[in-house]
C-alpha cells in the first residue's frame, strides 16, 4: 500500500544516532505510563511510526553530539494520538534526558480549553511516575510545571492569553496551529529561542482551511523541504496528506495517510462511518477530507456549497460576447469591513446560468485587512480581481458609476438590492429610469435564493470563469435553518467574507424568476419594488 506520508517512518533500515541519544529518548517516553483509553496504566510502548520519529528528531546529531534538528513539523489527521505524544515530547525536556538548567518549555494552543488537554495529560503521565511525581511540582491552577533539580518550568498557554515577552524558551510544542487567529504569538515565542543553544520548536496540527495563514507557511515551507526545493537540515517535515483529487472513500486511502489505523489507536469502523455521512451529506465532505485525509480545505470546515460541484463548473467565458445580452443583477453593498460584491446572472437557452461578478474594498489599510481576515487581498488587487474605491470606506459613487456601465454594456433586467445603505444609488439609479428592486435579507426570499444556486449547481447549471473572489465566497459560505427549515447565509459563522455568495444567490433567484416569468422591465409604470 502506498503511504501518503514520510515513508522512512515505517522503513527497517537503521537511523543515523550515533551518540545514543534517539535511543534515549525513546527509552525515556516508554518509562511513561498511558494517562488514559483502555490501555490507561500501562506503558507508553511507541508504535513503529513514533519510535522513528522520535530517534530521528534526537538521534540525528553532529559530531559535537549536538541534535540538528531544529523545527519540526508534523502534519497528521485527527485520532492519530497527536496530544499525547506532544506531552511526552515536554516532558523530556522538563524532566527527561533532553532538560536543561533553567529551561522553559512551552506547550501553546490556539485557545486555553486546547492548551489545557496536553497539559493534563503531561500531569497524568507525571502522576504516574513515581520518581517524576518526587521531582516535579506541578501547580495546575497556573497550568505550570517545575523541575526541581533544574529549574526547568513547563507552561500552557494560548493565543487569548497573550502576555508571553522575556522568554528564554528551549523547547516549544505548537499544538494544532491551524487554529491560530495570526502568527503574533508564534513570532514572539520563536524570537525568544535565539538564546539557546539547541532550542527545539515542535509543530503539530491538522489540515487548516484557506491558502494563508501560519500553518498554510509553515507547511508550504515544509514541503519545499521535504521536495529538495530548499536545504535546510534543521527542519524536519513530516507529512501525512493524501492527494487532492484521491477517492476519498477508498479505504486504502485512509490507511495512507492515517497510521492510527495500523497500530490500534483508531478503528476503522469510525472511519467507515464518519465516510458513509460524508458520503450522504455533501456539507460533511469537506470536514473529513480535511480532518481525516489532511486535504487542505479552502473555505468554510463545513461549506454549504459542495466546492468540487463549484470547480466542476469553471468554463472559459468570452465576456466580450455577452455584450447586449440579458442579465440580472445583483449588489451587496458594504461600508468599510465587507467587501462590496456586483454579480450579474445570464441566462443561457439550455437553462444555464453564466455568473460574473465584481468586487470593492477601500484602499485604505488593505493590507491590514488582508492580516485580518487572513485572504489574499493583495494578490487578488495585484490582479485586478479585486477593486478599490480611495479612503477608508466604500465611494458608492464609484460602485454607481460600474453600475450605469453595466446598463449601457448589457440587457440589464433587474438591479437587485440589498436595501441596507442603498436608498441613495437606488434613487439615483431610479432617477433615470434604470431597473431597480430592493431584494431585502429575510428567510422568505433569501432561503428560495439560496436553494435556486443549490440547485443549479448540482446540475451543473452554472458556468463562471473561476473568479478567485466569489469561489472563496462560495467556500466559506454557512448556513442556519429555522425550524421551518428555511435558510439563510450566516455571515456571523462564516470564517470570510461571503458578500460574493450573497449576491451569487440573489442574482440567479431573480434571472430564474425574470425568466419564468418576464421581467418587471417589461411592464408598464416600473417602480421600485420590494422583494419579501
Amino acid at each position: 500500500m502506498k503511504i501518503h506520508g514520510p515513508e522512512w517512518l515505517f522503513a527497517d533500515d537503521p537511523l543515523p544516532d550515533p551518540h545514543g541519544k534517539g535511543a534515549r529518548a525513546v527509552a525515556a517516553i516508554e518509562k511513561l505510563t498511558l494517562p488514559s483509553g483502555k490501555l490507561a496504566g500501562q506503558p507508553f510502548i511507541l508504535p513503529k511510526w513514533q519510535r522513528r520519529l522520535v530517534t530521528r528528531i534526537y538521534g540525528d546529531t553532529d559530531a559535537d553530539g549536538k541534535r540538528r534538528i531544529r523545527q519540526v513539523i508534523i502534519l497528521l489527521p485527527r485520532k492519530q494520538g497527536k496530544t499525547t505524544l506532544s506531552a511526552a515530547l515536554t516532558l523530556l525536556h522538563l524532566a527527561g534526558p533532553e532538560r536543561e538548567q533553567a529551561g522553559e518549555v512551552i506547550l501553546a494552543a490556539s485557545d486555553r480549553g486546547q492548551a489545557s488537554i496536553a497539559f493534563k495529560i503531561a500531569r497524568l503521565m507525571i502522576t504516574g511516575n513515581p520518581t517524576l511525581a518526587e521531582t516535579v511540582n506541578v501547580v495546575p491552577s497556573l497550568k505550570e510545571m517545575e523541575h526541581i533539580g533544574t529549574g526547568s518550568v513547563l507552561k500552557a498557554i494560548s493565543h487569548e492569553a497573550y502576555s508571553k515577552h522575556g522568554m528564554n524558551i528551549s523547547m516549544l510544542l505548537a499544538d494544532e496551529v491551524h487554529a491560530w487567529p495570526n502568527r503574533e504569538l508564534w513570532d514572539v515565542l520563536e524570537t525568544s529561542m535565539g538564546a539557546r543553544e539547541q532550542p527545539l520548536t515542535v509543530a503539530i496540527t491538522t489540515a487548516g482551511i484557506g491558502v494563508t495563514g501560519l500553518d498554510y507557511e509553515l507547511i508550504e515551507y515544509a514541503r519545499k523541504v521535504e521536495r529538495g526545493d530548499i536545504a535546510d537540515p534543521s527542519v524536519l517535515p513530516v507529512l501525512f496528506e493524501a492527494p487532492a483529487d484521491c477517492d476519498i472513500f477508498d479505504e486504502d486511502v485512509w490507511r495512507s495517510v492515517n497510521p492510527a489505523l495500523a497500530c490500534g489507536y483508531m478503528s476503522i469502523s469510525y472511519l467507515q462511518g464518519k465516510a458513509k455521512r460524508a458520503r450522504e451529506i455533501p456539507s460533511e465532505r469537506e470536514p473529513f477530507k480535511r480532518l481525516h485525509l489532511n486535504i487542505r480545505s479552502d473555505g468554510a470546515a463545513e461549506p454549504f456549497f459542495p466546492m468540487d460541484k463549484w470547480d466542476a463548473c469553471r468554463a472559459p467565458i468570452d465576456i466580450e460576447a455577452l455584450a447586449g445580452r440579458e442579465c440580472w443583477v445583483a449588489i451587496d453593498l458594504s461600508s468599510n469591513r465587507d467587501l462590496t460584491a456586483v454579480v450579474a446572472a445570464f441566462p443561457e437557452p439550455d437553462g444555464t446560468f453564466v455568473l460574473l461578478a465584481w468586487f470593492w474594498l477601500p484602499e485604505a489599510g488593505l493590507r491590514r485587512r488582508a492580516m485580518q481576515d487572513r485572504s489574499p487581498y493583495m494578490l487578488w488587487h495585484e490582479a485586478k480581481q479585486l477593486l478599490t474605491t480611495p479612503g477608508n470606506v466604500i465611494d458608492q459613487r464609484i460602485i454607481e458609476q460600474h453600475l450605469r456601465y453595466m446598463a449601457e454594456t448589457y440587457q440589464v433586467r433587474e438591479f437587485a438590492f440589498d436595501p441596507w445603505a442603498a436608498k441613495q444609488i437606488q434613487g439615483a439609479l431610479l432617477e433615470d429610469g434604470l431597473p431597480v428592486v430592493s431584494f431585502r435579507q429575510g428567510t422568505l426570499s433569501m432561503s428560495p435564493a439560496i436553494k435556486e444556486l443549490e440547485a443549479l449547481l448540482l446540475s451543473g447549471r452554472i458556468r463562471h470563469n473561476g473568479d478567485p473572489v466569489l469561489r472563496n465566497c462560495m467556500a466559506h459560505a454557512v448556513v442556519e435553518k429555522d425550524k421551518a427549515e428555511n435558510l439563510m447565509l450566516s455571515k456571523a459563522k462564516a470564517r470570510d467574507r461571503i458578500d460574493g455568495a450573497v449576491a451569487a444567490c440573489m442574482a440567479v433567484s431573480r434571472a430564474a424568476a425574470g425568466e419564468d416569468s418576464g421581467s418587471r422591465w417589461n411592464r408598464p409604470n416600473f417602480t421600485l419594488t420590494f422583494l419579501e
